[in-house]
Parts: C-alpha cells; sequence; structure tokens
C-alpha cells in the first residue's frame, strides 16, 4: 500500500461548480432537545413535526439546518447549490448517482442524490425559489484610535441568542482523504485555499473554498481532515460581528451549554471563533470577520500543528481533536488502515504527537 503526498489542486473541467453550502443533515433522537440547543446558539426554527425539523439563519435561504428524527444520532451530509440544470444533469450522471428529482425541501427546485467517497450524503440542488431575509441588527460602531465614529453613545449590543446570519462551513474528517478532496475538486470545483501538511510533506488538511471567478468567496466552505475514520468535526455559522460572538458564548453559558474552544482568531481562514457542543457532543461554531478570496488566488502550504490553529486566544484544546473511541470506530480504524492508501500507523503517530 502506498502512501499519497501530493497536495490537493483545483480541477481544470469539474463536473459542475458548487455555488453555495445549502443545508446540513443530521439525524437526532430529540427533535425537542435538538431545537433547544439551535434557537440558543441562534438558529431559527421553520418548522417542526414528528419527523423533521428545519432551521435557517436570517440571509436569503429558506433553511440551512435539517435535523430528521432517528434512533441513532448522526451526520448525514450536506446540500450544494450548483449554478445550472445542465450541471445538474451532468452529476445525474455520475456513478450511482439519482436521477434529477424534485425536491420536497422548502424552496423546492430540483436534487441530484450522491455519496462521496468517504460515504456522506451530497444533494446537489439547483432551481430553488428565492427567499427573502430576515431583519438582523447592523453591525456595532467600533471607535479605534485613528477613526471615532460613536461620539455620546454607548455600546449595548442585545443580551439573547446571537443572530445567525447563515451557515458558513463544514469539516469533515476522513480516512481515504486524497480520493475524497479529489472527488469535490473534480465534480464540484472546489478550490484549495490552504493546505497543511506533515512533516513529511503529506497533506493533512486542506480548506477548500468555491470556484465563484472574480466575485469573492469564502477562504474555505468546505474543509478536509486525515484522520483513521469518516467522521463530522464541526460546522460554521456566521455572526454579524465580534460581539455577537462573545455574548453568544455568554448566552449559551449561561443556558448550560458545554463550551468547546475560544474566544480567538484562526490563522488560516481569519475568522474570530467560539465552539460551542450540541447535545450529542457535536461541534458548532459561532465565527466572523473571515477572509474571502477570488479565484485565482494561489493555494497556500503550511505545516499543520495545535498552535498553527490560531492567532490568539486559547492554543486548540486537546479534547477538541481527540477520537471518540467506541466499538465502531475501532473496527473502522482497523478496517481503514488495512485498505486506505492515505493511512498508516506512522502518519496516525505523527497526527497524534503534533496534537497531543
Amino acid at each position: 500500500m502506498k502512501l499519497t503526498t501530493s497536495q490537493p489542486a483545483r480541477h481544470p473541467h469539474p463536473t459542475a461548480k458548487a455555488t453555495a453550502l445549502a443545508y446540513l443533515v443530521f439525524d437526532r433522537s430529540d427533535l425537542e432537545q435538538a431545537e433547544r440547543f439551535l434557537n440558543d446558539f441562534g438558529l431559527q426554527t421553520v418548522s417542526r413535526d414528528e419527523a423533521m425539523l428545519l432551521l435557517r439563519g436570517t440571509g436569503p435561504s429558506h433553511f440551512c439546518y435539517v435535523v430528521r428524527r432517528a434512533s441513532k444520532a448522526r451526520f448525514v451530509g450536506f446540500g450544494l447549490q450548483v449554478g445550472s440544470r445542465a450541471e445538474l444533469d451532468a452529476l445525474a450522471k455520475l456513478p450511482d448517482a439519482s436521477e434529477v428529482e424534485r425536491s420536497a425541501l422548502p424552496g423546492g427546485g430540483y436534487v441530484v442524490r450522491l455519496t462521496d467517497p468517504s460515504g456522506f450524503a451530497i444533494e446537489a440542488v439547483w432551481g430553488q425559489a428565492p427567499a427573502s431575509s430576515l431583519p438582523h441588527r447592523l453591525p456595532l460602531p467600533f471607535n479605534s484610535v485613528d477613526a471615532t465614529v460613536r461620539v455620546n453613545g454607548t455600546q449595548r449590543p442585545p443580551e439573547n441568542a446571537p443572530e445567525v446570519i447563515r451557515l458558513g462551513h463544514v469539516v469533515l474528517e476522513l480516512a481515504d482523504y486524497q480520493e475524497t478532496c479529489a472527488w469535490y475538486t473534480r465534480h464540484f470545483g472546489f478550490i484549495p485555499s490552504d493546505v497543511q501538511v506533515l512533516p513529511d510533506g503529506s497533506p493533512a488538511v486542506a480548506f477548500m473554498r468555491l470556484d465563484l471567478g472574480d466575485r469573492p468567496a469564502d477562504h474555505h466552505t468546505l474543509a478536509l481532515a486525515q484522520g483513521f475514520a469518516a467522521t463530522y468535526s464541526h460546522s460554521a455559522y456566521e455572526l454579524i460581528d465580534a460581539d455577537a460572538v462573545g455574548m453568544g458564548q455568554r448566552v449559551l453559558r449561561d443556558k448550560g451549554w458545554t463550551h468547546a474552544w475560544g474566544i480567538g482568531r484562526h490563522i488560516l481562514g481569519s475568522q474570530i471563533f467560539d465552539y460551542w457542543q450540541d447535545p450529542w457532543g457535536d461541534k458548532h461554531e459561532h465565527y466572523c470577520d473571515g477572509d474571502l478570496f477570488t479565484a485565482n488566488e494561489p493555494t497556500g502550504i503550511h505545516a499543520v500543528s495545535r498552535e498553527a490553529m490560531a492567532q490568539w486566544g486559547p492554543t486548540m484544546p486537546r479534547s477538541f481533536t481527540k477520537p471518540r473511541f467506541t466499538f465502531a470506530s475501532m473496527v473502522a480504524l482497523v478496517r481503514n488502515l488495512r485498505r486506505s492508501p492515505d493511512l498508516t500507523l506512522s502518519k496516525l503517530r505523527t497526527l497524534a504527537k503534533l496534537f497531543a
């Protein structure tokens, strides 16, 4: 089994180009408990019945978070908007893809269902009816030593759950790292903004953005990290400003939810961040002030480490990267070590040492 060390790269002729991360899909045993956390986190309920819970931010999207009732809690996958019906038709021709189907979710449109090489369910969406934005507060005016914009006024951000504007990105851990990175660049046009590598040069984390041409895109909409099994790492939601991030921490602490990491500022992506765990231990990030890149920005290569994750604020806690060892995960570890070209005991030992 040969270890792969080539860096993720943009594809010259992708099947389609994703234009937005549309929504995430989770299975949960308790929709009421999920709704309480997500409302405290700042998402707004669109609808809830016995089978499904839908939530949204204030931005122009009908929904960005889907919770399905199921006996086993898990992350299922996510939806990606594409730019045309022709692209949707091309995706439907891929192996094991569904036919083009009408979407039953708010906004309608059409969907093609796929499975990525790591087993996550991906829904390509086109033709949704536009949604209206909801009102949210403006960013607070900021006095600096060189620019005074607030005189005879005070700062009093609202003391309630912060308003999530939109879903920003999702981060996944993978055993089949190279194959999965290549699948997203080839079929959805993702561009690696930055890649973090191990001491031997093999890639460990790829931060990938949408190809929107000259229109600026988030530094990453999808990030993929080398792990020993396919699993959800976290998802991130944009707030209006740093005061909203800080107020979110206060509100979530007062509500008794579990803090994971923050507040700080990332290095790659530059976001001011704060991470929280939902009732099932899955991490959700508040952020603001992220980097924006156009399509012509080249890929950066950087060494990976715990210290490389933040410019300031707490160093990434060990609990943040500690894997959940269960019988199923141990079975996956043994199976993936035997079959995955990206996974070796040496690489796992290196990752463990770097994040110890």
